[in-house]
């Protein structure tokens, strides 16, 4: 098949290698010049373990092509993935902008059939509104024949995962796909035909309730999180060790293990904005959706308790250096959006503290945001970024942190205090090495060593 997929970022550019790899002719358009050619260079501007090399096979093999050219884009294409980012607004809406500047940009280019796939995450009705800006341009197009052209608007949202973004894509659990047409879904499960071999994981329903699929089940992975969160806040107060409650629980098939790890709150790109994307969405339908506004609260406060655990620990933080292992918002990729990393080093500049911060990828992403600093130090590697620190905080649970000599931690803290936002240590292992152990939920009055 012949498919432009508008957008490069995140989503787009693993959708369009992903369907290049099994033989469809791809075609990703942006409007930011310097990120196409980036791409035309062989530069992934994200980082997402497999997708370069993804990416520079299908470039080599002629299947994957980058343009800023629109016209070009549509016309070569008849299915048009809109892939292109949907950032909350004010009022913690999705901003539809860039979704309908497409769907314009198609209505004045197309010259035949198109299949218009809303691959953005998008509220219930965005279908509609593309479908309508859509007629709307072919209307107003001087060429007569133009405006009995025909098209079809379906919603397939993606289910990626930042960092097993093409494990996703490649062998999810399922492909969503609204629509009411037979012609649209003969079209797309062509699409997606390799990738459906073994089983048919492919599940079509209404455009709407497409729609408001991915924001559930963005929402329901959010609400997993917080509730943990807020067991592990109650389990501190009760002198228990919530690691074993999350055990008991987990053993539980109705609830499983999946998303039920308390820590210091979830961020990235998609579970704070689809989270308030949908309150919003119910409460312009009249409806208060008490429980989505629970999960994001709880989330916003549980970001801040890395800080508030090192004040305690530590008293006034003033003049104190800072070690943070981890920056992104979670492991495998440099994505900070909303990461807890950034609630805890803002509050520690404000009181007057200094960071020392290490990142496995993302550590350009944080000289991008914050620029240079000199209450700001990134460093090469997780040693250098403790030395001569006085307390380490754990943001991110890379793998690289999982395994560590922590007698050598102690020797090298001068307070000898570690604040663990994942509880990758075992507490009595922490104690006997003399560190000053305070994780998430955890039983930590009974395990904390003394300084």
């Amino acid at each position: 098949m012949d498919i432009s997929v508008f957008g490069s970022g995140y989503v787009g550019l693993v959708a369009g290698a992903c369907l290049a790899d099994v033989g469809h002719q791809v075609i990703c358009i942006d409007v930011d010049a310097a990120r196409i050619e980036r791409l035309k260079a062989g530069e992934i501007p994200i980082y997402e373990p497999g997708l370069s090399e993804l990416v520079s096979q299908n470039v080599a093999a002629g299947r994957l092509r980058f343009t800023t050219d629109t016209a070009f884009a549509v016309t070569q294409s008849e299915v048009l993935f809109i892939a292109v980012g949907t950032p909350p607004d004010e009022d913690g809406s999705a901003d539809l902008r860039h979704v309908l500047t497409v769907a314009k940009s198609i209505g004045e280019h197309m010259n035949d059939y198109k299949l218009i796939v809303d691959k953005s995450t998008v509220p219930v009705g965005t279908a509609d509104k593309v479908k309508a800006t859509i007629a709307g341009v072919l209307a107003e197009r001087s060429d007569t024949a133009s405006r009995t052209l025909a098209f079809d608007v379906c919603s397939n949202p993606e289910f990626l995962k930042e960092g097993a973004a093409i494990e996703d894509f490649t062998r999810g659990a399922r492909v969503i796909v609204g629509t009411d047409s037979d012609h649209v879904e003969e079209r797309m499960r062509a699409c997606y035909a390799p990738y459906n071999r073994n089983h048919d994981k492919m599940i079509f329903m209404s455009v709407r309730a497409a729609e408001l699929t991915k924001y559930a089940a963005n929402a329901m992975l959010a609400t997993k999180i917080s509730f943990m969160n807020e067991i592990a806040g109650l389990a501190e107060r009760l002198d228990v060790d919530v690691e074993e409650v999350r055990r008991g629980i987990g053993s539980d098939p109705r609830i499983g293990y999946h998303f039920i790890y308390p820590g210091c709150g979830y961020g990235g790109s998609c579970f704070p904005k689809d989270v308030q994307a949908l309150e919003r969405t119910a409460r312009e339908h009249g409806y208060q959706a008490a429980l989505l506004s629970a999960v994001e609260q709880v989330n916003y406060a549980q970001k801040r308790t890395l800080f508030a655990k090192l004040s305690a620990a530590l008293g006034d933080v003033r003049g104190k250096t800072i070690a943070v292992w981890g920056l992104s918002f979670k492991p495998d990729t440099d994505d900070m959006r909303e990461a807890p990393s950034r609630e805890l080093m803002e509050a520690l500049w404000q009181a007057g503290a200094r960071v020392q911060a290490f990142d496995p990828e993302a550590m350009g992403e944080c000289r991008r945001i914050y620029g240079e600093r000199d209450d700001l130090v990134l460093t090469f590697d997780r040693v250098q970024a403790v030395k001569g620190a006085d307390a380490l905080v754990i943001c991110t649970e890379w793998k690289a942190f999982r395994s560590v000599d922590l007698a050598w931690l102690a020797g090298e803290l001068s307070d000898k205090l570690i604040v663990d936002g994942r509880n990758l240590y075992d507490l009595e292992s922490a104690a006997q090495a003399g560190l000053r152990y305070i994780g998430v939920g955890r039983n930590n009055l009974a395990n904390v060593a003394t300084a």
